[in-house]
Formats: C-alpha cells, sequence, structure tokens
C-alpha cells in the first residue's frame, strides 16, 4: 500500500467516527462545542501518531503473551505525557475535557491501530496510519462540535450569532442531542463517500 493511501484510508474507508463506530465515548461526550472536539481530536491524534511509532519500534522486542498490556503501559505513558502538558500549558481545554483525557488510554481506535498496524508496519509507515486515522477523528470531532454548537447555542468557535440566538435548541447541547446530530452526520458522511469507498 502506497504511503499516500495509508495516510488517506483514515480520513473517508477508515474514518474512526463515521465509518468505523470507533470512540464513542469521546465523541459523544465532548462534542458539545467545536473547540471541544477538535482538542479532543488533536489530543487523540498526538497519542495516536506516538504510539504507533514507539509500538513500531518495539514490537519485535515484546513477547507475544505480554503484547496488549505492552501496548497499553506505551499509550498510558504517552496520555500521561499528554496529560501533565495540557494541565500545565492549556488549563482551560483540559478542564473543559476533564475525564476524558485520561480515558484516551482505553480509546479502542488507538488500541486498535497498534494492533492492526503498528505491530506489523515500518515506524514511518505507523506514524502516517496515526495522523490519518487522526486527522479523520478529529475532523469527525470538530464536525459534530460546530453541528451541535450552531443547532444547540447559535454560535460557532464561540462566536455567538446574535440574529439566531433564540432559536437555539438546547437538545443539541445535551446528551440526546449528540446522538441526534451524530447519526445525521453519519449519514450524511456516508451518502457523500459512498462512491469513493
Amino acid at each position: 500500500m502506497s504511503n499516500l493511501k495509508i495516510f488517506t484510508k483514515g480520513f473517508v474507508k477508515e474514518n474512526p467516527t463515521f465509518s468505523l463506530l470507533l470512540g464513542m465515548c469521546p465523541t459523544l461526550g465532548t462534542t458539545t462545542s467545536a473547540v471541544n472536539g477538535m482538542s479532543m481530536g488533536l489530543a487523540t491524534m498526538f497519542v495516536l501518531i506516538l504510539s504507533n511509532i514507539v509500538i513500531s519500534l518495539i514490537k519485535n522486542l515484546i513477547p507475544d503473551k505480554v503484547r496488549i498490556p505492552a501496548f497499553i503501559v506505551v499509550i498510558a505513558t504517552l496520555v500521561t505525557l499528554l496529560q501533565l502538558f495540557m494541565e500545565a500549558y492549556v488549563p482551560a481545554i483540559y478542564e473543559t475535557l476533564g475525564v476524558f483525557i485520561p480515558l484516551i488510554v482505553v480509546n479502542c481506535i488507538i488500541l486498535g491501530r497498534a494492533e492492526a498496524f503498528a505491530s506489523k508496519n515500518t515506524p514511518f509507515k505507523s506514524a502516517l496510519d496515526g495522523a490519518g486515522i487522526g486527522v479523520g477523528f478529529t475532523f469527525s470531532l470538530t464536525l459534530l462540535g460546530a453541528a451541535r454548537e450552531f443547532l444547540g447555542s447559535a454560535s460557532l468557535f464561540g462566536h455567538k450569532f446574535e440574529a439566531l440566538q433564540p432559536y437555539g435548541m438546547l437538545i443539541f447541547v445535551l446528551a440526546p442531542g449528540a446522538f441526534i446530530a451524530l447519526s445525521y452526520l453519519m449519514v450524511l458522511f456516508n451518502k457523500a463517500t459512498a462512491k469513493i469507498k
């Protein structure tokens, strides 16, 4: 598979949110706004790229019996570093995302890519795979967050549309709105990309 295909498959064919339906906990829990969705996506992409690289480098040193626990230790270490960095340098985003940052450790997207791709490929290809899947996940979360923010509070990336303020629907900021918005975006995404897949 070419490097370009490895990178781009995460956008459409293997989009974690809209195609594979992976990582639903952070997808539904953090996307109350576009900024929150984008922040969670970028945090996940950071861990995804670095864990893919590290796992690809150490794959031959890990015995088969402890492969999954070893992957989780690598991922947990990177998430801890990310958590400390965010707490120190972007405390507002860290406070907003809260418990979802440590939950990156058990995100099935990251462990799935480690097992399915990084453990079988070179560090460069693993980094490309992590970047592609990460960009697809970040795009999905940002789009869902933007839709929920716009429909729920008539704003986008924190910018309020005064003329539309009375028409904001509270349900889209709440948990049921996440399911409604995700389902419609999933249908639109799969309809629009049916020929590409």
